[in-house]
């Protein structure tokens, strides 16, 4: 008969955030397979636990994942577990965890800390509906890419960010949203913990005046429902209007080609047409 493979959430920072069910399944399974096995090994003697660890990481997965599923099918369990909070969210496992769960293996999940998760019920924003995001690419070229395919998103959206990438991210991010309230987390669970919230720009220059480090959360207003008149106004106009809130030309220009369907060309080449077509200063006299 094949063993369990458990997928238990650890504490993001504060340790008193390990469930009682977590503890007694770190005890009991055969092995816990983790990203830094000696980080686990911490949490593990912490809890007073003298379970065998192996690593579990994204240079490693594919291999070990194969082996683990091996050790289940001969009645081994094993419990999954990432550096802190949640495993295969933003970290390793979803691999392990299709594999085990194809070759009829049973995956059952041990819930408790996410970043993610209390990040967004501290942040004051919507939390009806919500895009887990992740983290950004790492070159700019690509994380504004990816933040204009986000910027039409109705729903609240979380991201992962590391401390050396925030402050480019937040510029990135108010060039591609516009002014929208954001709640930047920092530190969760931890001594330093802290939750910034204002509007894009508010909290990166607030986060630039403070040179403290963390790894953040950063929760993001949703996009408005579509404005009716501003999807029928002249192109010209709704750019000029979206300028007037601090967004840049060419951000402006894409959003606007998103909300009608047009190339980004097009909306361009209608605004220089337009400014061409326009009477100078000199001419009105």
């Amino acid at each position: 008969m094949s063993g369990t493979l458990y997928v238990v959430a650890t504490p993001i920072g504060n340790l008193e955030d390990v469930t009682l069910r977590a503890v007694r399944v770190l005890g009991e399974v055969t092995v816990v397979a983790c990203e830094d096995t000696r980080r686990t090994r911490a949490l593990l003697t912490h809890l007073g636990l003298s379970t065998p660890a192996v690593s579990y990481h994204e240079h490693n997965e594919t291999a070990r994942a194969a082996q683990l599923v091996s050790r289940l099918l001969d009645g081994d369990s094993v419990a999954l577990v990432s550096d802190a909070g949640t495993p295969c969210i933003s970290d390793p496992g979803y691999r392990l965890v299709r594999e085990a769960a194809a070759a009829g293996i049973d995956v059952v999940p041990v819930p408790g800390a996410s970043a993610c998760i209390a990040a967004l019920s501290a942040s004051g924003l919507a939390t009806d509906a919500f895009l887990f995001a992740g983290f950004l690419p790492a070159k700019r070229g690509a994380r504004r890419a990816r933040l204009e395919e986000l910027a039409g998103v109705r729903e609240t959206v979380v991201f992962y960010e590391a401390p050396h990438r925030i402050g480019a991210m937040l510029e990135d991010l108010a060039e591609a949203f516009g002014p929208r309230e954001v709640a930047v987390a920092r530190e969760l669970t931890k001594v330093h913990e802290e939750t910034l919230r204002g509007t894009i720009a508010a909290v990166a220059a607030a986060l630039a005046a403070d040179r403290r480090r963390g790894e953040f959360v950063v929760v993001v207003e949703g996009a408005k429902a579509p404005d009716r008149k501003a999807e029928t106004m002249p192109i010209r106009d709704r750019v000029a209007e979206l300028e007037a809130e601090g967004v840049s030309r060419m951000d402006a220009v894409k959003r606007v080609a998103k909300e009608r369907g047009l190339p980004k060309r097009e909306v361009y080449r209608e605004i220089v047409d337009d400014e061409n077509r326009s009477p100078s200063r000199a001419e009105r006299g």
